[in-house]
């Protein structure tokens, strides 16, 4: 019978955390594209990660929620929470989240600790050209109302710690910015294994 090994310890992100990558912007912006993009990136890395897709997290944790501003703001209180508990045990959370008020990412970066705000920058025309479920359009011709950037506010980041301005880039490329912007702030080591 072969012998069993023990693993070897846990490659984690420098200073041994998890943390919270919170990627936010208009619908449709391209924040679960990006997400998506930038897992197999960290995995390569050895690190642990989780995406939060917005959506993918409202079907299992906030169905009961509507669309107005308290539902909006507990909706990202409960993927805030989720995240803590994710960077809490050393793995990179990945939120991709419209999360339209400063006031709601304040208080998940107050609750996370570990928290670095990804400002997916999308002009809205480019938005409504890329919008694939349609609402855009829906709110345009007043199907939907309470639509975040048509009659509904987004609120920019003030001072997000990254700023992915996404004309005129690939995904990929997108992904390979934030990639080279957390080693930057010191969240990831210099190079993949």
């Amino acid at each position: 019978m072969p012998s069993s090994t023990l693993p070897g310890p846990v490659p984690q992100s420098p200073g041994g955390r998890g943390f919270c990558l919170w990627l936010t912007g208009l619908p449709s912006a391209g924040k679960t594209t990006i997400a998506r993009e930038l897992l197999p990136r960290l995995r390569g890395r050895g690190l642990h990660v989780e995406l939060l897709d917005g959506d993918e997290v409202r079907q299992g944790l906030s169905a009961d929620l509507g669309f107005d501003r308290v539902s909006r703001e507990t909706h990202a209180a409960r993927v805030s929470f989720v995240a803590k508990l994710l960077a809490r045990n050393e793995v990179v959370a990945i939120v991709a989240l419209i999360s339209p008020y400063r006031s709601s990412r304040a208080k998940a970066r107050a609750e996370i600790g570990h928290f670095v705000e990804v400002y997916v920058d999308t002009p809205l025309p480019l938005c409504e050209e890329r919008d694939v479920k349609g609402l855009y359009k829906k709110a345009r011709s007043g199907a939907i109302t309470g639509m975040t950037g048509v009659d509904d506010p987004y609120e920019p980041p003030d001072h997000p710690e990254i700023v992915v301005h996404t004309t005129g880039r690939t995904p990929g490329e997108e992904a390979d910015f934030v990639i080279a912007e957390l080693q930057r702030l010191g969240r990831l080591a210099g190079s993949p294994s």
